[in-house]
């Protein structure tokens, strides 16, 4: 393997977001152990700073801590699931009526465009999760409360977890994306009931197909 190259911040910080990325793309399976050994020497660093790396992904619950059996990929039970998508459609409604309420012109144009880029990635599963994801930290950007960012960013890294399965479902970006003209529709009427509800109901559609 070749060899890797390690930025000049923080190398725990670095490791993390190696780790973190084989989780999303499932080179690192739920529920499955973490060899730290093979991983350190893998990457030329001793174990300390795997483990710094290892407890900020615990933190972010991407990884579970067993007490004597090391680290694992967290598994998402169905309950687990549910309770992260019923905290991101209150979060993120939340955030969407804001935009409603007080955005400007440019910034819904912004999010249309998006939506647009979403329109045409239809074919293509992983452009269209970046760009899906993309629309919603938009949102969030405008809606613009620090707090309840963090909030939804470690959520939706638990998402993650999962994602693969949301989409897979036969028809489900079609109805994806016509849950995203809706939302669009509520924001660019200025329909903040109308947009809280279509927010929500996008989150509720999307659990469903993700169970």
């Amino acid at each position: 393997m070749a060899e890797l190259s390690l930025s000049p911040r923080a190398l725990y910080v670095e490791v993390a977001e190696l780790l973190r990325q084989r989780i999303f793309c499932r080179e690192l399976m739920p529920g499955s152990w973490i060899d730290e050994l093979k991983l350190a020497d893998e990457y030329g660093i001793s174990r300390t700073p795997l483990r710094e790396a290892l407890k900020v992904l615990a933190t972010e619950g991407l990884v579970t801590m067993k007490v004597r059996r090391g680290a694992y990929v967290t598994e998402v039970s169905d309950s687990d699931l549910a309770d992260v998508y019923h905290l991101l459609a209150l979060l993120e409604s939340d955030a969407a009526a804001v935009v409603a309420t007080k955005a400007t012109e440019l910034q819904l144009q912004e999010l249309q465009d998006l939506h647009n880029e979403l329109e045409k990635a239809a074919s293509n599963r992983e452009r269209f999760f970046e760009i899906n994801e993309t629309f919603h930290m938009r949102i969030l950007a405008i809606a613009n409360n620090r707090w309840r960012d963090q909030m939804v960013a470690d959520l939706r890294k638990v998402m993650k977890l999962n994602r693969h399965n949301s989409l897979l479902k036969s028809g489900r970006i079609e109805e994806s994306l016509a849950e995203h003209r809706a939302i669009m529709a509520a924001l660019a009427a200025r329909n903040v009931d109308a947009t809280v509800q279509t927010m929500q109901a996008h989150f509720r559609n999307g659990l469903e197909a993700a169970a």
